[in-house]
Protein backbone atom coordinates (compact mmCIF):
# COMPACT_ATOMS: atom_id res chain seq x y z
CA UNK A 1 0.00 0.00 0.00
CA UNK A 2 1.26 3.48 -0.82
CA UNK A 3 1.55 6.42 1.54
CA UNK A 4 -0.34 9.73 1.56
CA UNK A 5 1.21 12.78 3.22
CA UNK A 6 -1.43 14.38 5.46
CA UNK A 7 -1.37 17.92 6.77
CA UNK A 8 -1.86 18.69 10.45
CA UNK A 9 -5.65 19.07 10.18
CA UNK A 10 -6.02 15.63 8.62
CA UNK A 11 -3.67 14.01 11.16
CA UNK A 12 -5.72 15.63 13.91
CA UNK A 13 -8.90 14.13 12.46
CA UNK A 14 -7.27 10.72 12.11
CA UNK A 15 -5.97 10.67 15.68
CA UNK A 16 -9.23 12.04 17.12
CA UNK A 17 -11.16 9.37 15.19
CA UNK A 18 -13.19 12.13 13.55
CA UNK A 19 -12.49 11.46 9.91
CA UNK A 20 -14.58 12.83 7.08
CA UNK A 21 -15.79 10.47 4.39
CA UNK A 22 -13.17 11.75 1.90
CA UNK A 23 -10.38 11.09 4.41
CA UNK A 24 -11.72 7.62 5.17
CA UNK A 25 -11.81 6.84 1.43
CA UNK A 26 -8.23 8.08 1.00
CA UNK A 27 -7.00 5.90 3.86
CA UNK A 28 -8.64 2.81 2.39
CA UNK A 29 -5.86 2.80 -0.21
CA UNK A 30 -3.06 4.77 1.47
CA UNK A 31 -1.11 4.52 4.70
CA UNK A 32 -0.86 7.85 6.55
CA UNK A 33 2.31 9.91 6.72
CA UNK A 34 3.00 13.47 7.80
CA UNK A 35 5.91 15.84 8.15
CA UNK A 36 7.97 17.02 11.09
CA UNK A 37 6.58 20.54 10.85
CA UNK A 38 2.95 19.48 10.44
CA UNK A 39 3.41 17.33 13.54
CA UNK A 40 5.04 20.22 15.42
CA UNK A 41 2.27 22.65 14.43
CA UNK A 42 -0.37 20.21 15.68
CA UNK A 43 1.50 19.66 18.95
CA UNK A 44 1.86 23.41 19.41
CA UNK A 45 -1.87 23.85 18.91
CA UNK A 46 -2.64 21.18 21.50
CA UNK A 47 -0.32 22.81 24.03
CA UNK A 48 -1.38 26.40 23.51
CA UNK A 49 -4.66 26.58 21.60
CA UNK A 50 -5.71 30.20 21.27
CA UNK A 51 -8.72 30.04 19.01
CA UNK A 52 -6.88 28.69 15.97
CA UNK A 53 -8.38 26.42 13.34
CA UNK A 54 -6.62 23.27 14.56
CA UNK A 55 -7.79 22.86 18.17
CA UNK A 56 -8.83 26.34 19.25
CA UNK A 57 -12.48 25.36 19.58
CA UNK A 58 -11.67 22.18 21.50
CA UNK A 59 -12.02 21.96 25.26
CA UNK A 60 -9.02 21.18 27.47
CA UNK A 61 -9.88 17.48 27.83
CA UNK A 62 -10.09 16.98 24.06
CA UNK A 63 -6.70 18.66 23.63
CA UNK A 64 -5.16 16.51 26.40
CA UNK A 65 -6.51 13.34 24.75
CA UNK A 66 -5.06 14.38 21.41
CA UNK A 67 -1.78 15.32 23.12
CA UNK A 68 -1.51 11.79 24.55
CA UNK A 69 -2.05 10.35 21.08
CA UNK A 70 0.60 12.65 19.64
CA UNK A 71 3.16 11.62 22.26
CA UNK A 72 2.51 7.96 21.45
CA UNK A 73 2.07 8.51 17.72
CA UNK A 74 1.41 5.16 16.05
CA UNK A 75 4.32 3.87 14.00
CA UNK A 76 1.85 3.38 11.17
CA UNK A 77 2.02 7.17 10.63
CA UNK A 78 5.35 7.63 8.90
CA UNK A 79 7.41 10.78 9.33
CA UNK A 80 10.46 11.14 7.12
CA UNK A 81 13.41 12.52 9.08
CA UNK A 82 14.10 16.09 8.05
CA UNK A 83 17.78 15.24 7.49
CA UNK A 84 16.69 13.23 4.45
CA UNK A 85 14.66 16.16 3.11
CA UNK A 86 16.62 19.28 4.05
CA UNK A 87 18.60 19.74 0.84
CA UNK A 88 15.58 19.09 -1.37
CA UNK A 89 13.54 21.46 0.80
CA UNK A 90 16.09 24.20 0.14
CA UNK A 91 15.89 23.55 -3.60
CA UNK A 92 12.11 23.66 -3.55
CA UNK A 93 12.04 26.86 -1.47
CA UNK A 94 14.55 28.49 -3.83
CA UNK A 95 12.46 27.66 -6.88
CA UNK A 96 8.94 28.19 -5.54
CA UNK A 97 7.15 30.59 -3.22
CA UNK A 98 6.66 28.28 -0.24
CA UNK A 99 7.42 28.44 3.47
CA UNK A 100 9.71 25.98 5.21
CA UNK A 101 6.60 23.99 6.19
CA UNK A 102 5.47 23.97 2.57
CA UNK A 103 8.88 22.98 1.25
CA UNK A 104 9.01 20.07 3.69
CA UNK A 105 5.52 18.91 2.72
CA UNK A 106 6.33 18.98 -1.00
CA UNK A 107 9.70 17.28 -0.47
CA UNK A 108 8.18 14.56 1.74
CA UNK A 109 5.47 13.77 -0.80
CA UNK A 110 8.09 13.71 -3.55
CA UNK A 111 10.40 11.45 -1.50
CA UNK A 112 7.57 9.00 -0.78
CA UNK A 113 6.06 9.29 -4.25
CA UNK A 114 2.85 10.02 -2.40
CA UNK A 115 -0.07 12.40 -2.78
CA UNK A 116 0.14 15.54 -0.66
CA UNK A 117 -3.23 15.86 1.05
CA UNK A 118 -4.30 19.19 2.50
CA UNK A 119 -7.50 20.06 4.35
CA UNK A 120 -9.49 22.17 1.89
CA UNK A 121 -9.82 24.97 4.45
CA UNK A 122 -6.02 25.35 4.42
CA UNK A 123 -5.53 25.05 0.67
CA UNK A 124 -3.00 27.66 -0.38
CA UNK A 125 -1.64 28.51 -3.81
CA UNK A 126 2.07 28.19 -2.93
CA UNK A 127 2.18 24.53 -1.89
CA UNK A 128 -0.31 23.58 -4.61
CA UNK A 129 1.70 25.37 -7.31
CA UNK A 130 5.03 23.89 -6.16
CA UNK A 131 3.58 20.37 -6.06
CA UNK A 132 2.00 20.69 -9.48
CA UNK A 133 5.15 22.26 -11.00
CA UNK A 134 7.09 19.20 -9.84
CA UNK A 135 4.45 16.85 -11.31
CA UNK A 136 3.29 15.85 -7.84
CA UNK A 137 -0.16 14.70 -6.76
CA UNK A 138 -1.86 17.47 -4.73
CA UNK A 139 -5.25 16.75 -3.21
CA UNK A 140 -7.62 18.71 -1.03
CA UNK A 141 -9.71 16.81 1.49
CA UNK A 142 -12.92 18.24 2.92
CA UNK A 143 -14.14 17.83 6.48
Amino acid sequence: MTRAVLDDHLVRDLLADDMSEPLERLLENHEPATTNLFLYRLCRSVVSARGGALTGSWDAEQRRDLGRRLVTLPESIEIIPIRLLAHRMAEIAAGHRVSTLGAEAVAAAEQMNAPLCIWDGDDGPGIRAATEALDGDYRTISR
